[in-house]
């Protein structure tokens, strides 16, 4: 991303936003309330307005292109909240997931996405509305999956899970890493959960980027940590 400015409409969010994502790592982008971190994400998936900058993946200047486009391109975005058909059973999001594949193809993909997340086929033809908060998230996870995306973002999947299904949540998506090899952007609340298996780090203040290095020197920093992320 090069002197990225974005918001929504006339509400800019984003100031000056240089930095880049390293292949096959997790990149943590913590930050207070507010402070434009799911914008980030959202502006990478062509879903703000972009004032001024551009986005790169490669040497390919996606800058403002439609979310379609860059999901083509091998981008994932897991959005918090409405990442499923509630009203759907989970092999039925799988499906919608996938429409654009052939049949046998899309179905190799589910029988491989379902083996990753064995809790899905526990409940495979249930409605994702009956589904627990941290079942609904690996449902989401897999979808996201079916499209065999290089990189994926993912904006605060452990909201309002129990502590122990945070933690869960937070291994799988450090198996994206460890066993896919997938690149990876996490908006996280849950800082410490977070910078402990990320890479790298993103630190936002009010729009702009405050730190940009290693996820363990940001963790390591008291300074840091106790002014905007709550670290003791």
């Amino acid at each position: 991303m090069q002197n990225i400015n974005a918001g929504y409409g006339k509400f800019h969010v984003l100031y000056d936003i240089n930095t880049s994502v390293e292949d096959k790592k997790i990149t943590i982008v913590v930050g207070p309330n507010g402070s434009g971190k799911s914008t980030l994400l959202k502006s990478i998936f062509g879903l703000t307005s972009i004032y001024t900058g551009d986005i790169f993946l490669g040497e390919e200047k996606i800058t403002n292109q439609a979310p379609h486009h860059i999901a083509r391109k091998g981008i994932a975005y897991v959005a918090q909240v409405r990442n499923v058909f509630p009203n759907l059973s989970v092999r039925e999001n799988l499906l919608m997931s996938g429409y654009t594949l052939k049949k046998d193809d899309l179905g190799k993909r589910i029988e491989t996405v379902v083996g990753y997340y064995p809790i899905l086929s526990d409940c495979y033809d249930r409605r994702a509305s009956t589904m627990s908060g941290g079942e609904r998230q690996m449902l989401a996870m897999a979808m996201a999956l079916i499209r065999q995306p290089d990189i994926m973002l993912f904006d605060e999947p452990t909201a309002n899970l129990s502590p122990k299904m945070s933690t869960q949540v937070i291994e799988e998506i450090r198996k994206l890493r460890d066993d896919l090899g997938k690149t990876v952007m996490l908006v996280e609340q849950n800082a410490i959960k977070a910078l402990k298996c990320g890479d790298k780090a993103l630190l936002l203040v009010s729009g702009k980027i405050n730190f940009d290095g290693e996820a363990s020197d940001l963790l390591g920093s008291p300074e840091l940590g106790q002014m905007y992320l709550g670290l003791k």
